[in-house]
């Protein structure tokens, strides 16, 4: 692997920590099966896209924008759930088919470049140094401080009724946590991190598409999954650096296993090899925590 190359999946696998991190929020945190990821991520890079294009807003405060349509689409996910009853996956299911044509009709098509047009990652360039080295120190810096302040908002009144709405709704509710809003703030806040994703991921590599949202979900809980598995999750802090750890172990799988010819797999290949790795991951686990049950009996 090129030093281009490795630069490129850092810079990836990133862009997917926050995809992540809002994986944790939402399946992790809140117990919310939501499926809307697959039409917010696409939803942040159409109106960055649109907004930095058509309304010429400064890259970051389209970025910003792009945060906020995630967030409002994650809200009506959580609320179709909350205040109609629908099951989470069904609402999740639902606004990610909606979202597909509001975001062909956001980009008036199936997809907008941003060729020649400003992004995040425009001032650092004349630096004397390639952008494309520049990016990832970008980007993890951006992930990180996103991380802090998720770190820091679960340790707030608010998110520790959040995490107690997700351990155990009647509980939280006879200790007065409205279990609702809860995951009104929690599903919107998981769906505009992806909405971040998805609007970062558009300005690095210069276009949105309405497709770019398929298999989404399944990197997110992938990272989330061989993240957790690897490493302890005991603190918020400890189960947060596993989710971004997760994400970039997950696109060096996948780069490595793309770049062994012997495999004889190809890019179209990439969702296959995603699930092979989650299911081996799962079994794996599965199999350790036999593993230790079976020691525990023995040494009792």
């Amino acid at each position: 692997m090129s030093l281009y190359e490795f630069l490129g999946t850092v810079e990836v696998g990133l862009v997917f920590g926050l995809v992540a991190l809002g994986a944790f929020l939402s399946f992790k945190v809140l117990d919310f099966p939501d499926l809307t990821v697959e039409g917010s991520f696409p939803l942040g890079a159409a109106v960055v896209a649109v907004l930095i294009m058509s309304f010429h807003w400064p890259p970051w405060a389209a970025t910003l924008g792009a945060v906020a349509a995630g967030f409002l689409a994650g809200f009506v996910t959580a609320f179709l759930n909350v205040r109609f009853g629908i099951l989470h996956i069904l609402a999740g299911i639902l606004v990610a088919i909606a979202l597909y044509s509001i975001n062909l009709r956001i980009m008036s098509g199936p997809n907008l470049p941003l060729l020649g047009a400003a992004t995040v990652f425009t001032p650092l360039q004349g630096w004397g140094v390639p952008t494309y080295m520049l990016s990832p120190v970008l980007l993890a810096v951006v992930v990180l401080a996103v991380k802090i302040g998720l770190d820091l908002f679960l340790r707030t009144g608010i998110g520790i009724g959040m995490r107690a709405a997700g351990a155990n709704p009647a509980m939280a509710a006879a200790n007065g946590v409205d279990v609702g809003r809860m995951k009104l703030l929690g599903i919107g806040m998981a769906n505009g991190l992806t909405a971040f994703a998805g609007a970062l991921f558009a300005q690095i590599f210069g276009a949105a598409d309405a497709y770019m949202g398929i298999g989404v979900i399944i990197i997110g809980l992938a990272s989330v999954i061989v993240g957790m598995s690897i490493l302890p999750t005991r603190t918020i802090v400890q189960a947060t650096i596993a989710c971004l750890f997760g994400a970039l172990l997950y696109r060096f799988a996948v780069a490595l296993a793309l770049k062994a010819d012997f495999l004889g797999l190809q890019a179209s290949d990439v969702q296959l090899v995603t699930a092979v790795l989650v299911v081996l991951t799962l079994i794996g686990q599965r199999r350790r925590l036999g593993l230790a049950q079976l020691l525990g009996r023995r040494s009792s």
